[in-house]
């Protein structure tokens, strides 16, 4: 079957939006007119129809709570019995979520059409990572697919919620600096100005901490625009200089450096490591093939090209927990614990152990770093304004002597 989209008009008169399966165009209009609907416009969504279309379903982005809910109810409909594609369908009819219900609808065609659900997937990288497709592919050549869905749901749950904390973390420091930026901006171009008047026919010298302001202030009120375009531009020039590996890698390098953030980037990624690692060999990949793809799951590129080397030299035929240990950069309780779990023959249980901590550590650095970041801005904002206090005050105090 094929998934079509169509716009109808209800018995009332209203237009009703949506997806129906159907074996063909003529199928699709009769199934909506057996629910009542008056059929204005069928189209096909499949790949085969997506060259009629200007944006084409593989390219559809799909929320990661989408993707869980996705695969947590398949691996039950699959684990009570249902057929593959009898899952699907259900999870499409009931799934609310537009995008989601068309890319299920699409990963359905596809399985009805000859391919594995891991192939199905694979064609929809947007919305499925690489590691869920892999993870898929190697859960069905194993026969545990209902199991590996539940697996890979928790972890994807699990890195959700970790990248939520770390947002929800971040939100407080960067209002509170956005609102130090607009309120200092405020001052110097509106407020300052019109104090300052006081002092303009004044024969006395002033000081140096207001002679600075003046020069600030007034150059802020005449050349804000300018100042504003040589902001974006920066912004904009910054952007393209990351889009250039050798400008990213050499950030990333820098990053690993900073006494608070590298730790910070050392435990996350490494933690992303590990779980990704875990998750895969317990899905039955082959060594080679899970570190190929949990190398992918590395943001920092100087990491990422220490995990490559150690890919490499396990393919030579070292060990794991050898090939670790040369990465300088990665966390020595993932080494040791990749050494214990290869010693006891039980190498997803260690990672799965080693992720748990990097996480844990995480969590408790990215504290450590708000606890210290939040007091520096609040007191790095104080030292702003009072020293936007003192050019002010002192011309004041100087003036009032000679009084």
């Amino acid at each position: 079957m094929t998934a079509y989209s169509y716009v109808a008009l209800e018995a009332d008169g209203r237009q009703s939006k949506g997806l129906t399966e159907a074996d063909s165009e003529r199928h699709a209009r009769r199934l909506l007119r057996e629910r009542g609907l008056v059929p204005l416009s069928v189209t096909a969504t499949s790949a085969k129809a997506s060259v009629h279309q200007p944006a084409t379903v593989s390219r559809a982005r799909l929320k990661p709570g989408s993707v869980v809910l996705f695969s947590r109810l398949l691996g039950s409909l699959l684990e009570s019995g249902l057929p593959l594609d009898d899952a699907l369908s259900a999870i499409a009819r009931q799934n609310g979520d537009p995008a989601l219900r068309l890319v299920v609808l699409e990963v359905r065609s596809r399985v009805l059409e000859g391919s594995s659900l891991g192939d199905a997937v694979r064609q929809f990288p947007r919305a499925f990572p690489e590691v869920y497709c892999a993870t898929v592919g190697a859960g069905e050549q194993t026969r545990l697919l209902p199991l590996v869905l539940q697996r890979v749901a928790d972890y994807l749950e699990r890195r959700q919620g970790l990248q939520q904390k770390i947002s929800l973390a971040l939100i407080y420091p960067l209002v509170l600096t956005l609102v130090s930026v607009l309120v200092v901006g405020g001052l110097l171009t509106f407020v300052v100005p019109e104090i300052v008047k006081v002092f303009e026919h004044s024969d006395r010298p002033l000081p140096g901490i207001t002679l600075a302001l003046l020069a600030l202030s007034g150059g802020l009120a005449r050349y804000w625009p300018l100042v504003l375009l040589l902001a974006g531009a920066a912004v904009w020039g910054g952007r393209l200089a990351l889009a250039q590996p050798r400008s990213r890698r050499a950030l990333h390098a820098l990053a690993l450096r900073l006494p608070l953030l590298g730790g910070f980037i050392r435990e996350n990624d490494g933690g992303r490591f590990a779980r990704t690692l875990g998750i895969l060999l317990n899905s039955g990949l082959s060594m080679l093939d899970a570190l190929s793809i949990a190398e992918k799951s590395v943001v920092n590129l100087v990491l990422r090209e220490e995990l490559a080397s150690a890919a490499l030299r396990v393919r030579e035929g070292e060990s794991l927990a050898n090939a670790l240990a040369r990465a300088p950069h990665l966390p020595p309780l993932l080494v040791h614990l990749t050494a214990s779990g290869e010693d006891v023959g039980d190498l997803p249980r260690m990672l799965e152990t080693a992720a748990l901590a990097s996480e844990r550590e995480v969590e408790m650095r990215l504290a450590v770093g708000l606890n210290l970041l939040e007091p520096a801005l609040i007191l790095g904002m104080g030292l702003v304004v009072l020293a936007i206090v003192l050019a002010i005050l002192l011309p004041i105090f100087e003036m009032n002597r000679l009084v």
